[in-house]
């Protein structure tokens, strides 16, 4: 069991929200367990043997609230001291990153060089003080509050840095910014919106949808989005083909969902029906997103890589050229503490690339600010050390859902950054984290998850428009960048370059996303 004295303010905390909490294992997974807090001590009893790390969302002065982790800790009789493990932890991540990025030794990192030294100082004289729990963390607070900042000056500086490398050598990707389309708004001003806010549109295929009842199909909608978007010469993004959630699962499938090989079968049969109909539409399938979540059937490990392998295969058979993508939904993998049928992120992501499962593309979900896994707030130090782990795995990646709201959540959870979401603070964030997104050399496009607001999604008050259509800050954020990118192309081609297409040369390169 692993025990923390939990201090806010010098005081011990009453009360600590249980809800955000687990521990992670060796690689980051997280590990089965269970949490009890008594005022001023949290206790953790966890399954397997050996160290493990904390995550919990933290406030820190005059920063927010956001998931932080400690370092991983061997088990012991006292307790640790929650708040100076959470500033170690930080410190030595932003140790890490600091050399891995290759900041420790330029000019440009001299100011952040400076200010974790001040770091290291005070998380040095809270070790120093561990004897007296309440100064020590007193001491991790100030660190913490000095760190996190700093660490996210770190990540944009990083940003910055490449994305203008990739500027220089003209690799900024054509069909940069996409948006999603809502199926079931079908008015000219809404349509008219969605023409002009994205280089590229994703257009959901649910299951549901397109047959409600078994044998019962109905493609009348789909077409006419796909033939919209044609006429526009704007590409599509397909799918998600797969996707076990009951807003896109039809209810009589679950009749079988003890039963793989039936499920299997039925899978085949949409999948194939999808492609003989939709033909060479299509620019880019989305084939499968979050299967391994596997929140809603009871299949095994092995039954989830044999439903990726047989879903990305049959597209590639049946349409060879078309570029197909794999969807990465809660990319910290908080949802594999507590369901034992899931795979971790990470380790599904690998297991299809050594594997050999014949797809092109990852797509990466990055939404935050809502009170639920997979959508807790974190920095941008955090979300800039997740797109690292994607660039051994050798394959593009596309942004498919970025999201946060502009306005607080109603039950005040979920996180905060740095204040209360606000119209401005959305915009923000959008551009900081999309230009941090696009530094990587591997990040083909970035695609906002809700063009307009709508009740029911995932992320409330998200959308660039409001539900009126009106345009937020953050949708003339992403026009503006919408520009840049496009001025960037054509100064390119005015001296000769060639920026590499997004996609992938083919006879219409440039077309597709």
């Amino acid at each position: 069991m692993l025990r923390f004295q939990v201090f806010h303010d010098g005081q011990t905390a009453p009360s600590l929200d249980l809800d955000t909490l687990y521990l992670l294992g060796a690689d980051n997974v997280p590990v089965r367990s269970e949490f009890t807090f008594a005022p001023g001590e949290l206790s953790c009893r966890k399954r397997p043997a050996g160290p493990c790390a904390l995550a919990l969302m933290w406030p820190v002065s005059d920063f927010g609230a956001v998931l932080l982790e400690t370092v991983r800790l061997p088990e012991r009789p006292e307790p640790y001291v929650l708040n100076v493990e959470l500033a170690r932890g930080r410190m030595m991540r932003l140790l890490q990153k600091r050399e891995e990025w290759g900041l420790l030794d330029i000019s440009a990192a001299q100011k952040i060089s400076d200010k974790f030294n001040e770091g290291r100082d005070l998380l040095i004289a809270a070790i120093e003080n561990l004897d007296d729990p309440a100064a020590a963390s007193r001491l991790a607070d100030r660190c913490l509050a000095a760190t996190l900042p700093l660490s996210e000056q770190t990540a944009v500086l990083h940003a910055e840095l490449l994305l203008q490398r990739r500027i220089n050598t003209r690799s900024i990707p054509k069909n940069v910014f996409g948006c999603w389309a809502e199926l079931q708004q079908t008015g000219e001003p809404y349509r008219r919106k969605v023409l002009g806010s994205g280089d590229f549109v994703c257009l959901p295929m649910p299951w549901k949808l397109i047959e409600p009842q078994q044998q019962t199909r109905d493609f009348t909608l789909l077409d006419d989005w796909i033939n919209l978007l044609l006429r526009a010469k704007i590409p599509v993004v397909a799918g998600p083909l797969v996707q076990f959630h009951e807003t896109v699962l039809p209810g009589w499938l679950y009749i079988w969902e003890n039963d793989y090989e039936t499920v299997r079968g039925l899978l085949y049969e949409h999948i194939e029906r999808l492609l003989t109909h939709f033909g060479g539409q299509v620019a880019l399938w989305n084939v499968l997103s979050g299967l391994h979540a596997n929140a809603h059937f009871v299949f095994t490990y092995d039954q989830l890589m044999d439903l990726t392998r047989m879903a990305v295969t049959l597209v590639k058979k049946k349409q060879p050229t078309i570029r197909t993508m794999i969807e990465i939904t809660q990319p910290w993998g908080e949802y594999y503490a507590a369901n034992s049928r899931s795979i971790p992120p990470l380790v599904y992501a690998e297991m299809a690339v050594q594997s050999g499962v014949p797809f092109d593309v990852f797509g990466l979900q990055l939404c935050f600010g809502a009170p639920h896994d997979g959508c807790w707030q974190r920095d941008l130090f955090q979300i800039s050390a997740m797109l690292d782990h994607f660039a051994p795995f050798g394959k593009p990646v596309i942004i498919t859902r970025l999201a946060v709201p502009n306005t607080p959540p109603e039950n005040g959870r979920g996180g905060v950054w740095h204040k209360p979401w606000s119209d401005s603070l959305q915009a923000r964030w959008l551009e900081t984290v999309t230009n941090i997104a696009l530094s990587k050399p591997f990040v083909e496009a970035v695609c906002w998850s809700d063009l307009v607001d709508r009740p029911g999604a995932g992320i409330p008050a998200a959308g660039l428009l409001g539900a009126d259509l009106n345009p937020k800050a953050a949708f003339q954020t992403w026009q503006a960048m919408r520009r840049a990118v496009a001025t960037v192309h054509q100064n390119s081609s005015r001296t000769g370059g060639h920026a590499k297409p997004g996609a992938g040369a083919t006879a219409e390169a440039g077309n597709r996303p």
